[in-house]
């Protein structure tokens, strides 16, 4: 089973409405410590799983997204959880989609932050095989190196060193093999774009006004393509917006939730 962080999960009895929180590449459900906290104050059932072979859950060799979401739903109904509310960010994104196509019964509603519903172009494809030798070669340092300078809004890198290292810590806890494995993943992906214009569960897209990875631009036009989405920009973030703006973040989040249950 994958292993997860989770607030007020009450196991022995079965739970009608979670929050899902499923982690960008190559970190792990610890980048979700803030939201926990801030969700756990609010009284929401939390959880937040690791992809295969983070932080102790079981590694898979030639995993995708498809398996992920069959393990997900596992998980869903060991915890006997009905339905969650899932908010991926960037590689969770695209989890995030998969698992809607493959389970929409069990989705109440998605929140989709800093991603893109789009596969790969044949260039980014070779981006990817570039960066599975190089971590290959040189280890999860190396993934460190090119992923964290298109992490974070500007000021950051000088204002905010403690945040900047926390992630690199995180990155390098993994092995280059898990997150290869991970990369494989993201390169074999489904193109969800054809499928938006069908999501018909409430959906906020979320991104850091300064993402340079998923821009601004690429989620306004996801928005633009899910009939009855909303789309909330924030400020001083960049692509991992829920540790750079977690106050901003955790409200854009609890003002959805609170708009799902009454809904």
């Amino acid at each position: 089973m994958l292993t997860f962080l989770d607030a007020n999960l009450t196991k022995e009895s079965a739970t009608a409405h979670a929050i899902l929180f499923l982690h960008a590449f190559p970190l792990s459900a610890e980048m979700w410590q803030p939201q926990i906290e801030a969700l756990r104050s609010a009284g929401s059932t939390v959880i937040a799983p690791n992809s295969f072979g983070i932080d102790g859950s079981p590694e898979k060799e030639g995993w995708s997204f498809t398996d992920y979401a069959h393990e997900l739903a596992s998980l869903l109904d060991a915890l006997k959880i009905q339905r969650v509310t899932v908010v991926g960010l960037s590689m969770g994104g695209y989890q995030a989609f998969e698992f809607y196509r493959l389970y929409p019964e069990k989705i109440a509603s998605l929140v989709l932050c800093d991603t893109r519903a789009e596969g790969d172009a044949p260039a980014a494809r070779s981006n990817r095989e570039e960066f599975i030798l190089a971590v290959e070669n040189n280890g999860a340092p190396e993934a460190a190196a090119r992923m964290i300078p298109n992490y974070f809004a500007s000021t950051t890198y000088t204002e905010r060193a403690e945040l900047v290292a926390q992630v690199e810590a995180i990155i390098n806890k993994q092995s280059a093999a898990v997150i290869n494995e991970a990369m494989r993943a993201i390169m074999t992906r489904r193109d969800a774009s054809p499928a938006l214009a069908s999501v018909n569960c409430p959906v906020l897209v979320l991104n850091g006004e300064e993402d340079k990875l998923t821009t601004k631009e690429t989620a306004a036009g996801m928005h633009a393509n899910i009939p009855g989405s909303k789309i909330r920009l924030l400020a001083g973030a960049g692509h991992i917006s829920n540790m750079e703006q977690p106050e901003a973040f955790n409200l854009a989040i609890l003002e959805h939730i609170e708009e799902v249950r009454h809904s």
